[in-house]
């Protein structure tokens, strides 16, 4: 299975790596990331986005380009604690990616999909499985918003509406994870969204934040997303992005999760034994029928993964009732994954790496390292391969960009860090020795980490486009508590190639190669002992997952063959 980050004692063109220095895929994933999100394109209604950006994922509910731009923040998240005394580039990418969420593209479902499908009535048959079997042919299918239907009306703000939970609450979820990685306001001050008729409307990340909890405490049941569809799945996401929120703006809204989770998930989304353990859990609920549709054991896998860093119990008993029932954790059956929707099974590796799950870890590891597809490829028509992706065998001639975000999570951390990345905030960076103006994407940083143990900042830097190996380059170290007094070693050996620019900043002289550069800076920031809030804290789980018996993996087989294993809305 595949280190998240190049461990110690790998090497790459010969060095020895340290344990937190960023893998060589994760550096040509940030590669490719940079010019998807710095070559300019147009979201708006007379453009298009760039073909690069994944529209394909998951029809009909998730093949949309802004889960791409969602999708693709969460290992900026995990990049940036692996760097944490460089931080610009990810933020560069998070603000890029934020605009385009501000755009017609991005909530084009919402301002399109105006009332019922009116091709409800010749639907494929594929979608049978995602409808009520009373409904078919009068109902619309998941992915149809429906905006303008009774007793909601039309609304022209993506934002400011009833429905379009899965917009507003994916969005939050990246305003606070850049919140987190550059520790600014840029996305607290106001911004325009593109609303109905291009009308648009003033936002900041702390309104949508409020405006998303205050919803949720008049609703029990919790927003939904398409009129008429409440998400177990979209919900978790929103949540998560809540509890970012208020770690990284002081804000207290996160409280109306957990009574959600008691109140509906628990109660009416999910179904237990006689004995209190669980045998299924809802794809999405129906308020105005009052119907929960998909009741099937894979169908808690996808909310997992964004319930475990608030709720961890229950994201395991998920966990485990969704991988017992497919067989997954089961050495003698063939892991089932299905190759043109591989999601549910890069959710299962990223959940059992995260639980522990050796065996089921394993097995998915094995099974996705061969369909994914992953390679190195060039920038620009043959140039060098400095770009890495997975293409998952979609025969595209860029890599699937949210399958390849969700399974580069893989690569860039170790079991725990998604949990602790919602949970340990570390927001002595912000204030600590950083580094800054470094020339991406001719000169790239795998390491930068400040020990406060003995005030030295570790930076270890690699040519990110190798034909500007050895050409001259210069960078800064700003946040220092006494320039002057500052020392340099590159490689082991006292270098000179820096001045002082002011109190607290140095520049560096250097050339773009692999080198790596120790700086005392007398940074001694406490050490922190972590505090996890009490309802953060891991909890021990409770066994309440149902014994499954051969005839239950029979079907859930059937199941993920017909594609629940890799589409929230296909259980």
């Amino acid at each position: 299975m595949r280190a998240g980050l190049a461990r110690a004692g790998s090497s790459i063109e010969g060095r020895m790596l340290s344990p937190a220095a960023l893998s060589p895929r994760a550096q040509g994933w940030l590669r490719h990331l940079w010019r998807k999100a710095t070559t300019q394109d147009d979201w708006s209604r007379e453009g298009k986005p760039h073909p690069w950006w994944d529209s394909y994922s998951i029809p009909p509910m998730l093949n949309y380009a802004r889960f791409d731009l969602s999708e693709s923040s969460y290992g900026l998240l995990l990049m940036a604690r692996k760097t944490p005394a460089w931080r610009e580039v990810y933020t560069r990418i998070l603000d890029e990616m934020i605009r385009r969420h501000t755009t017609y593209w991005a909530a084009v479902d919402w301002l399109t999909q105006i009332g019922p499908d009116p091709d409800r009535a010749r639907y494929p048959k594929a979608y049978r499985r995602l409808i009520p079997k009373h409904l078919w042919g009068n109902y619309d299918v998941p992915g149809w918003t429906a905006n303008g239907v009774e007793p909601w009306g039309l609304s022209p703000d993506p934002i400011g509406s009833k429905g379009n939970l899965f917009f507003r609450g994916f969005f939050n979820l990246m305003l606070a994870i850049h919140r987190d990685v550059a520790g600014t306001d840029t996305w607290d001050k106001p911004f325009e969204v593109t609303g109905l008729d291009d009308r648009t409307f003033s936002w900041s990340h702390g309104q949508i934040n409020r405006f998303l909890s205050d919803q949720w405490a008049d609703v029990w049941h919790g927003p939904h997303c398409e009129n008429t569809k409440v998400w177990p799945f979209c919900l978790s996401a929103a949540g998560l992005g809540l509890q970012l929120s208020d770690k990284t703006l002081g804000t207290e809204g996160h409280w109306v999760v957990g009574r959600w989770i008691e109140d509906f998930l628990t109660r009416k989304c999910m179904g237990f034994d006689p004995r209190g353990n669980l045998k299924w859990v809802g794809l999405y609920y129906d308020p105005l029928i009052d119907h929960v549709h998909g009741r099937n054991a894979v169908a808690g896998l996808f909310p997992a993964l964004y319930l475990l860093p608030q709720n961890r119990g229950l994201a395991e008993d998920l966990y485990r009732k969704a991988v017992a029932s497919v067989g997954w954790d089961k050495w003698w059956l063939p892991t089932l994954t299905p190759r043109s929707m591989p999601r549910g099974a890069t959710i299962g590796l990223l959940l059992a790496r995260e639980f522990g799950d050796d065996t089921t870890a394993r097995r998915l590891g094995r099974a996705l390292e061969k369909q994914s597809n992953g390679r190195f490829f060039g920038s620009v028509g043959d140039g060098e391969p400095e770009e890495f992706g997975y293409y998952f065998g979609f025969g595209e001639r860029y890599p699937r960009g949210q399958e390849s975000a969700l399974y580069m999570l893989a690569d860039v951390m170790e079991p725990g860090d998604w949990y602790a990345a919602f949970n340990e905030i570390d927001a002595d960076r912000h204030s600590a020795p950083t580094v800054e103006g470094i020339d991406f994407p001719s000169l790239g940083v795998r390491r930068a980490q400040n020990d406060p143990r003995d005030g030295v900042l570790t930076v270890e830097t690699y040519a990110a486009t190798r034909s500007t190996s050895g050409t001259p380059t210069r960078w800064r170290v700003a946040n220092l508590p006494d320039a002057q007094s500052v020392a340099v070693e590159l490689d082991g050996h006292d270098f000179g190639g820096w001045r002082t620019l002011d109190a607290s900043t140095i520049e560096i002289s250097c050339s773009i190669a692999s080198q790596t550069f120790r700086l005392r800076t007398g940074w001694k920031g406490a050490e922190r002992t972590r505090e996890l809030t009490s309802d953060a804290k891991p909890r021990p789980r409770r066994r309440r997952v149902a014994p499954v018996n051969p005839l239950e993996i029979v079907d859930a087989r059937r199941a993920v063959a017909a594609g629940a294993s890799g589409c929230p809305c296909c259980a």
